[in-house]
């Protein structure tokens, strides 16, 4: 709703009254005063409509805790599971931020920017990350990662050879395994926020 600003928009009847059908012209003048004040009248009222619209969130849609506590506890179990790796923490964080961006999920964008600040992130890494193969201060690593970040992401278009062999040099089995296993738990979290209408305060 964000196109329905300008106070344009809110003219009910734009065109001269002599280019409209045939009873606005058989009583030009009385009809034409009851239209105009009909649009005076109408007009802040229309404007209140359309901003009510426009700043209405979502509300929260379930509570899967309280709902489905077992599903929900397995996913948070396997979010502490790569806690327990030997995963850089800046690697994490590169991982939930990208994801996040590109599935468009406020609510872990805000989260995983938060925390990469606590981990140490800078705002200059933070704010590039979108932009990454602009930014030459990432290192060969972060890139690798982030490049499967999108690829996993994007799963429809599936994961190039290339991307996969890049990232395979680079670290070993266990920790590759580890990244892998990170995107698609980013990925879940953005889904399960998105989908329950989790919003930022």
């Amino acid at each position: 709703m964000d196109d329905i600003v300008p106070d344009r928009q809110y003219n009910l009847f734009p065109l001269p009254y002599s280019l409209y059908p045939l009873p606005f012209s058989l009583f030009p003048f009385p009809l034409l005063h009851f239209l105009k004040l009909l649009q005076v009248f109408l007009k802040p009222h229309t404007r209140t409509l359309y901003s009510t619209l426009k700043t209405t969130k979502m509300q929260t849609r379930i509570n899967f805790p309280k709902v489905a506590p077992a599903a929900y506890n397995a996913l948070m179990t396997l979010s502490n599971y790569i806690s327990t790796t030997t995963l850089d923490p800046m690697h994490k964080e590169l991982i939930k931020i990208r994801a996040s961006q590109i599935n468009g999920c406020a609510f872990c964008i805000n989260m995983r920017t938060t925390e990469a600040r606590k981990a140490g992130m800078s705002e200059k890494q933070i704010y590039l990350i979108s932009a990454w193969r602009e930014a030459d201060f990432y290192t060969e690593e972060e890139k690798a990662i982030l490049a499967l970040t999108e690829e996993v992401t994007l799963i429809s278009n599936h994961v190039k050879d290339e991307t996969y062999t890049n990232a395979a040099k680079l670290f070993d089995e266990k920790y590759l395994a580890d990244i892998i296993m990170a995107i698609i738990i980013i990925n879940s979290w953005n889904r399960f926020a998105i989908t329950t209408g989790l919003r930022v305060a």
